[in-house]
């Protein structure tokens, strides 16, 4: 197994994901939940990123180019469904927390855009594309386990965050995190439509 591309494919994708940064966000969309749900939250958001990223890593450029959708077009979609979650964020949340509100939040935005964004599924691309034989191949895998592990870990024991801030903490870290993610989405539009602009200008 080549160890540099393990490094290069673990560190790329940790630095894209954020972990850190992804705690704030995570622990505002999961606040009400008990402990349990909570945790089931974050184990099926990173499963449905790993999902997502292996999908995109085998068959990510066909899929694109079967469904004539370009990158920019993937990032534009991300960020717009981050804005729609980080204005009710904004403006407050309704509904009971119970299973399916806990599921949604695993799948959107935790699980994609926000760990199984446009960055991270473009760099898996682009490391598959790099990876020449079976060895190449390999360390390509196992960096992406352990950075999605990684990621497991940062959410999984944030928890005890919670019991620190109490609720009228959780109300402001909401909004913080609601305005994070608004400037996120805003960043990952306009570098979609930024893509858009270089594309057809050069094809023009």
């Amino acid at each position: 197994m080549d160890l540099k591309l393990f490094g290069e494919v673990f560190v790329t994708l940790l630095v894209i994901m954020d972990p850190p940064g992804m705690v704030p966000i995570y622990l505002a969309l999961t606040g009400t939940l008990s402990a349990r749900e909570r945790n089931r939250a974050g184990t099926q958001a990173v499963a449905l990123a790993f999902g997502v990223i292996v999908v995109f890593a085998v068959a990510g450029q066909t899929l694109l180019d079967y469904l004539h959708v370009d990158l920019p077009a993937l990032q534009g979609a991300g960020g717009l469904l981050l804005i729609l979650i980080a204005l009710e964020l904004l403006t407050g949340r309704t509904g009971d927390p119970n299973q399916q509100v806990t599921s949604n939040i695993a799948l959107v935005p935790l699980g994609t855009p926000l760990l199984a964004g446009p960055g991270a599924i473009v760099a898996t691309m682009l490391f598959v594309q790099r990876a020449d034989g079976v060895a190449d191949h390999v360390a390509v895998a196992v960096g992406i386990v352990a950075a999605m592990a990684a990621v497991w870990l940062a959410l999984r024991f944030s928890g005890g965050i919670v019991k620190v801030l109490r609720p009228s903490g959780i109300e402001v870290l909401t909004r913080i995190a609601g305005l994070l993610l608004a400037a996120i989405a805003v960043q990952l539009i306009a570098d979609a439509v930024a893509a858009f602009v270089r594309e057809y200008t050069n094809g023009g």
